[in-house]
């Protein structure tokens, strides 16, 4: 039995993430996206990965640049999920225009907890890269994080021990 791709998405529905915006700089030119896929993968070396679509923009200045940054959202920056989800091109050119993207050459997102990677693998699987960072630092955001799940953002609560 072959699976339908829309009952697969409709699974997938069902999965609450963190939501992140992975970053991009270098020769091949700087760029932002929201992405759905990331995890980390080992503590032993820090290695995380993210899954882009092989025809994304993002994905062609990743592997180009070979590094990028994992900006895992604070519960407060939604505006940054739309913003590099691509909701307000029609009306910027620019996606990272009048945000504080900090000092360094790799953009940051304020808030957001930053894992800076430097490219190990890429993987092709089906319509998607898989690609595996080295994590060369961490900056530590904001505790709470901007979670997705069944098509809407949602804050993060503790379960309460019932007594």
């Amino acid at each position: 039995m072959k699976m339908e791709r829309k009952e697969f998405i409709g699974a997938m529905r069902n999965v609450a993430n963190s939501v992140t915006v992975v970053t991009t700089n270098g020769d091949a030119g700087r760029h932002g996206a929201t992405v759905s896929a990331f995890c980390s993968v080992s503590a032993d070396p820090p290695t995380a990965l993210v899954c882009l679509n092989s025809k994304s923009k993002i994905a062609n200045l990743v592997t180009t640049n070979g590094r990028f940054n994992i900006n895992i959202l604070a519960q407060d920056t939604r505006h940054f999920a739309e913003r590099f989800a691509g909701m307000h091109d029609q009306d910027i050119t620019d996606r990272f225009e009048g945000i504080d993207i900090g000092n360094g050459e790799m953009p940051e997102l304020t808030g957001a907890t930053v894992l800076s990677c430097d490219i190990d693998q890429c993987i092709p699987s089906g319509s998607h890269q898989i690609v595996i960072g080295k994590v060369k630092s961490v900056k530590n955001g904001a505790k709470q994080p901007l979670a997705y799940f069944d098509g809407a953002y949602h804050h993060v609560l503790p379960i309460t021990s019932e007594t």
